[in-house]
């Protein structure tokens, strides 16, 4: 089985499990931050929400030299967060179709003012900067559902709210 082909099936999978996650993130609440250095719940969600499809990109290039400045965008509704993960999704389900597992195993390069700030095989960075880092903020997202007072739903095991072994 080629390397992306587990990516791809991991990505379906949390991808379901993100828009659940979205899906409970109420209107009301865009602009609510839990502290003033934090990202308010409709940047958290967007950024939640784009991130497969922006790493996909970030990724795509042997090497990326002077990357641009990230400035995370606010979501406007709950939709177009769910909007933003599915053409996330889309994108970076493509991008993963698309690699040979030479290409997964190729160095990936990031430069900066002339210097190598981060040089790592490609995989590693699927799985640390799109996977990991996405599930990273999903879980800070379940955590301002519950300080919002808002239904935390099931990730991978029960929350308070929801118990899928249950019935």
């Amino acid at each position: 089985m080629p390397l992306a082909d587990s990516f791809l099936q991991e990505l379906n999978n949390e991808a379901a499990t993100t828009r659940r996650v979205l899906e409970h993130i109420p209107e009301g609440q865009l602009a609510w931050r839990p502290h003033a250095k934090s990202y308010s719940l409709g940047e958290l969600g967007l950024h939640v929400a784009q991130i497969p499809g922006a790493i996909s990109r970030l990724v795509t290039p042997d090497v990326l030299d002077s990357p641009s400045a990230f400035v995370q965008g606010q979501a406007t509704s709950r939709q177009a967060m769910l909007d933003a993960l599915t053409e996330s999704v889309a994108t970076a389900s493509a991008y993963l179709g698309g690699l040979s597992d030479s290409q997964m195993m190729t160095t990936w390069t990031m430069n900066a003012g002339g210097k190598t700030i981060l040089a790592a095989p490609r995989i590693g960075m699927i799985r640390s900067i799109m996977f990991n880092h996405w599930y990273h903020h999903r879980g800070q997202l379940l955590v301002y559902l519950r300080l919002l007072g808002e239904h935390v739903p099931s990730v991978y095991g029960p929350t308070a709210d929801e118990n899928p072994f249950t019935a």
